[in-house]
Formats: C-alpha cells, structure tokens, sequence
C-alpha cells in the first residue's frame, strides 16, 4: 500500500489549481471585477511568490494555451466564411493600420528606454499584440462579441493573431547567426507554411464532414468528443508543423467547420475543454508574474508600463477617430485593447532563444505584459465609472408637445404597432410617444410619427395630451415602467380610460390594483391561438377546439379574479395539470401586496413557459 501511495498520481497540483479558481472568481465577480483578475490574482497567490505551490509556472502555460486554441475554435464556428469576407475591410484595413502604427509609436518609446532598436522593435511589437483570450472574455461577458463594435475589434485581434507569423520570421532573421541561412532555406519554409495551409484546408473542405456524419451513425457520443478534440489539436499541430501559429490553425478549423451541419455539436463538445484550459491559461500567467524582477527593476517596469499603455491607447484611439469612429466606441476600444497580450511571451521567448534578448530583459518585457493585462480589468472599470451613460441624440425627432390626439399610444414597439393597427383603420385620432430613438426613426421609414417622450414623466404626459385624451394605452415591454405609468396616469387623469400590456401575471395584478380600466398579458392570446391551432393539426374538430380555448379563457379569467382578492397561489384548482394527482402549492409565507408580490417573483419565471398565462 505504502509503495502504491509513492507511485500514486499527485493530485495536490491539481486540486491547488482548481480551488484557486473556484475560490477567486466568484469572489471577484460578487465584487463586480471580471473573472481574469480572479484568475490571475489567483495564480500570484499559488504561485512561486505567493504559497509557493508551483515552481515553474511555465509549465503551466505551456499546457493552458490550449485553451487559448480552443478558444479561437470556438470563434472560428462562429464565423462563417461570408461573414469573415464581409470583415476584410475592417481586418485588412482597419487590423493592419493599427498594427502598423502602434508599433511604430511603442517601437520609438523602447529606444527611449534606452534598448537598441532592434530590441526595442520586439519589445513593441510584442506589446502591440493585444491579449486576445483577455478581449475576448470581456467582449463575451458583455454579450457584445456579435455586435458591430465588437466585430470590429474581433478584426484587429485577427489580424494581430496573423502578425505574430511574419514577426517571429524577422526576429529570426534580425538575430545573430540568421545570415548563415541561405535564401533556398527561407523560401523553402514558406513554402512548408503555405502548404501547411493548403493541406488543412483541403482536409477541412473534403474530408471533415464526412468523418463526422460516420461517427454521428456510430451513435457513441464520446468519439463525437474525442474526434472534435482531435480536429482542434490536429489543425494547431499541423500550422505549428509548418511554423505557423497553433491558435491560427485552430481559427482556420473552426471557420472550415463552421457551415458544417455538426457546428453545434463541436461547439458544445469544446466547450468545457475550452473554459478550463482558458483559466488554467490565467492562472499560469498569474504565476509567471516574477516579483523578484519587478523589485528590482520597478522604476523601469513602472515606466514602461504606463508609456506603453498610454502610447498604445493614444494609436488605438487615433486610427479610429481618423476612420470615423464615434468618440465613446474609439475610447473603450482603446481602453480595452491598451494592454499586451499571450502572443508576446512567445515572440519573447523567440527573441531569447535567438540570442537577440538575454534572459534578465526577457523577463522584464514579460512583466511589462503581465501587469498591463492585470490593469486591463481596472481601466474598463474606470473607465465605467468616469464616463457617463451615453445620451440619445434628438436630431431629427420630434419631442412631445401639445399633442391632441384622442388615444394616446405610450410605446410602439412589436406590441404598440399591432394595437395600433385597428384604431388607425376606423380613423381614430391616435398621439405615439416612446423614449427610443432608434425605433422613432426606423418608424418614421413605414409612415408612423412617433414622438419622443418617456411615459413615467408627469409633464411629457401633459405634452403628450394624456389629460385630453379618451383613452390611455400603455404598451411598454418593462412590467416596472408600465406600472409607474398606469399609477400616474391613474392619479393625475382619473376619468381617463387605461389599458395596459401586461408582462406576464404577477404585472397584470400589479396593474389591477393600480385601477387599470384593462390589462391584458402579452402573451396569452397568442399562445391560446397556438394551442387551438395544434388541436386543428392534430384532428380535432374546430367546433369542440373553439370550445376548448374558451373553456381555457374562462378558467383564466376566473383564477385572475380569485388572486386578486387572495394573492398568486389562488384559484390553483382551475390549472390543468399533467400529474396524476395535482400537487397541492404550499400557500405563501406572508399575506397581502406583500406576499402578492413576493410569490409573484417566485412564480414569474416557472409560469413564462404555461399556456396558462
């Protein structure tokens, strides 16, 4: 037993690495900091200056930038090929104009540093390549890797992932001892590149698809895992064979998968593999963060980081005022992209193991890296905090005042423009105000005038004419704000008729007691419809369906009444349930509006999915 446990597996490593993550990130996150700081605060900590539980950290990276090439996968799915050609302007000229300038600007602030101007050209030019694993979880937490915006930065991070190619080539070429290779062995390892290339390509367009629906018929879900795997570490492998980037080959995979028909399955197959190698990946980074050499050489570290990141933010923020870009867009990106990135530890360590940088200014260009990206998180931070929200521009519309009409319709979105329709066909005076520009405008395209104003505001109500008005319609998306409305309106204009777009059930009876004339939940007639026509699909006759959904009304109707005297729990017995035996609900803690809306919270989210509603 004692000899097993000598030669059993060392799980402390393991078990250190996955307590650092799960600890410090939903630790970070409840303090509203993004989940890489976590990671690599966690790394610190572990690591060789904190506990001392790993001793070479870049052991770990070497193994967690798998993740990193996963991560591209993932991404490479996402982006068909029309789509990446519709982003050529933007990675070709937009990508390669920021390159290209900012490394010239941190190129000159190197030698200002005082390092010759070969090394100060990879000291910038390392620091140009922006963390993509860092952009691309920011972009991915806030939902905006799909936008405009994003796709925009998606295309510089593209092209930067392409630069580190040539760069690695001319560090080659610059250091000492590269004039002994002749010129037959420099096109000869082009030529190795392009066919490398070639060859995935030609493997992702014939023969992928193929291998995938043959192991889809052999109905075990593990090969599907272990063949995505292979796809992603065999086309990194093949690019690194052919001395390009693994990353790149990963991206080129994803992009060659990405119209396949098992797209979703690879993706959802990577995933987990992708997630945590990603936070291994900031891990190690936190790890590698050698504060000896900090220490020692803190004023210049200190210096160089923030010139970097200032002169870095400065270019960014330039080429995309210069291409147009609004000031807030070109600002955040700057902000966001001001930091160096993965790639430059290995452009570092090239230039190391060339002979053009010696050990001690590896290190400090590394740190120079590693605390830009610790500061990234930050600076999005503050930059949060010192900017305010951003405003809607009134230019070309129209704001509320003295509108007369006999209806006044509050919000037209999906919901207002069908309520619209027939009030407009019977020639009824009808007044429309709502607070999105954008709507507005995109209105005014199909021959609505919609004017601006924000409902919850007492004097756009007066403007908008609801004390004249027969009749009120509130047809906002946001339960809270149609609330506030019916409540003002209500007070303020008592003898004016109000109906109100209910959210779902716990709103409409909020909207009742508020003395709403009408209230009707935005999804209930629909879905009534919908169950009526399956009947219809599935043979029953019209007569006994039509008969069916007003059975389904009645009973609706009747159990709203009962909880407005008795709270959401009441009326339960007229819900048709599917269980044998219905299951009595447990009756609320508390009574009254109170307990009301208490239950309503809890019973929101499980009654969106019942027809029911």
């Amino acid at each position: 037993m004692a000899g097993e446990a000598a030669h059993g597996v060392d799980l402390v490593p393991v078990v250190a690495l996955l307590s650092a993550g799960v600890v410090a990130v939903p630790l970070f996150k409840r303090f509203g900091l993004d989940s890489v700081l976590g990671y690599l605060a966690a790394g610190l900590v572990i690591g060789p200056f904190g506990f001392g539980l790993f001793s070479d950290p870049e052991t770990i990276i070497g193994v967690a930038e798998l993740g990193v090439v996963m991560f591209l996968f993932v991404i490479g799915l996402e982006m068909q090929p029309s789509r990446l050609w519709g982003l050529r302007r933007e990675i070709l000229g937009l990508g390669a104009l920021q390159v290209a300038t900012c490394g010239a600007l941190l190129t000159g602030i190197g030698m200002l540093l005082g390092y010759p101007a070969a090394v100060a050209f990879v000291f910038g030019m390392g620091f140009v390549l922006t963390s993509t694993a860092i952009v691309f979880q920011i972009l991915n937490e806030r939902g905006e890797l799909s936008t405009p915006k994003g796709q925009r930065i998606v295309s510089i991070l593209l092209l930067e992932d392409l630069a580190i190619v040539p760069l690695l080539a001319f560090v080659a070429f610059i250091a000492h001892g590269t004039e002994d290779v002749s010129a037959a062995a420099r096109w000869a390892s082009i030529g190795i590149a392009l066919g490398s290339v070639a060859g995935l390509v030609l493997v992702g367009r014939f023969l992928l698809n193929p291998m995938f629906g043959i192991l889809a018929q052999s109905g075990a879900r593990e090969v599907m895992t272990a063949a995505a795997l292979l796809v992603v570490l065999g086309s990194a492998l093949a690019m690194q064979l052919g001395g390009l980037s693994m990353a790149m080959g990963a991206f080129l995979a994803g992009v060659l998968l990405s119209e396949s028909t098992f797209r979703h399955q690879l993706e959802a197959d990577i995933e987990p593999f992708r997630g945590i190698l990603l936070g291994l990946f900031f891990l190690g980074v936190g790890m590698a963060l050698d504060l000896s050499v900090i220490a020692e050489n803190a004023g210049l570290i200190a210096v160089a980081v923030v010139a970097f990141m200032v002169m870095k933010g400065i270019g960014i923020y330039a080429i995309a005022r210069l291409l147009r870009t609004g000031h807030r867009e070109a600002l955040e990106r700057a902000v966001l992209m001001a930091q160096g990135g993965e790639f430059a530890f290995v452009l570092y360590s090239t230039a190391a193991s060339v002979g053009l940088i010696d050990g001690p200014t590896n290190a400090i260009f590394t740190s120079t890296v590693i605390i830009s990206m610790v500061l990234t998180p930050f600076a999005i931070m503050a930059l949060k905090r010192l900017t305010p929200a951003p405003s809607q521009s009134l230019d070309g519309v129209e704001v509320a005042d003295g509108l007369t009409g006999s209806v006044l319709i509050i919000g037209f979105g999906r919901f207002g423009q069908i309520a619209s329709q027939p009030l407009l066909l019977r020639g009824v005076d009808v007044s429309i105000i709502d607070d999105d520009v954008e709507m507005i405008q995109a209105a005014a395209d199909f021959g609505f005038k919609v004017y601006y104003g924000d409902g919850r505001r007492l004097d756009i109500l007066h403007a908008a004419g609801a004390g004249n008005a027969e009749a009120v319609l509130i047809c906002v998306d946001k339960p809270e704000t149609a609330l506030r409305i019916a409540q003002l309106v209500k007070t303020e204009f008592p003898l004016t008729k109000v109906l109100a777009r209910a959210f779902d059930r716990g709103a409409a009876l909020d909207l009742i007691n508020a003395g709403v004339d009408y209230q009707i939940r935005e999804t209930v007639e629909s879905a009534i419809v919908f169950g009526k026509k399956t009947l219809l699909k599935l043979g029953v006759p019209e007569e006994e369906a039509i008969d069916l959904m007003d059975e389904v009304r009645r009973r609706d109707a009747e159990r709203l009444e009962l909880q407005v005297a008795g709270g959401i729990y009441a009326g339960t017995a007229l819900l048709q349930g599917n269980q044998p035996v219905p299951t009595p609900l447990a009756p609320p803690r508390q009574t009254g509006r109170a307990g009301n809306e208490q239950a309503a919270e809890v019973m929101r989210g499980a009654e969106e999915g019942k027809a029911a509603r």
